[in-house]
């Protein structure tokens, strides 16, 4: 199990983009969260099991009706210190 941090670049916020993805994200049963941030982007913390990357790429692709993702940076980063139960929005 990885935990991987997500920045998201696009039309992302105000558009339903953290609902519809952590909705998706939820029925896959992968925990994490999802957050607004100041400059724009929205960012995504998710664990990442048995190689599922791909599918969390895809649902972070697909996002909300409304929305329009221009571009999505992530790197795998430490656990030791987050604490979330499922997957929730921030």
């Amino acid at each position: 199990m990885e935990l991987f941090r997500f920045i998201i670049f696009g039309k992302v916020q105000r558009v339903y983009y953290r609902k519809f993805v952590s909705q998706a994200l939820m029925r896959k049963q992968v925990r994490g969260y999802i957050r607004n941030l100041a400059d724009g982007t929205v960012e995504v913390v998710a664990e990442s099991i048995d190689d599922d990357i791909d599918d969390i790429l895809q649902v972070l692709r697909d996002g909300s009706p409304q929305s329009k993702v221009d571009n999505i940076v992530y790197e795998a980063i430490d656990s030791s210190d987050l604490v979330y139960d499922g997957f929730e929005i921030r």
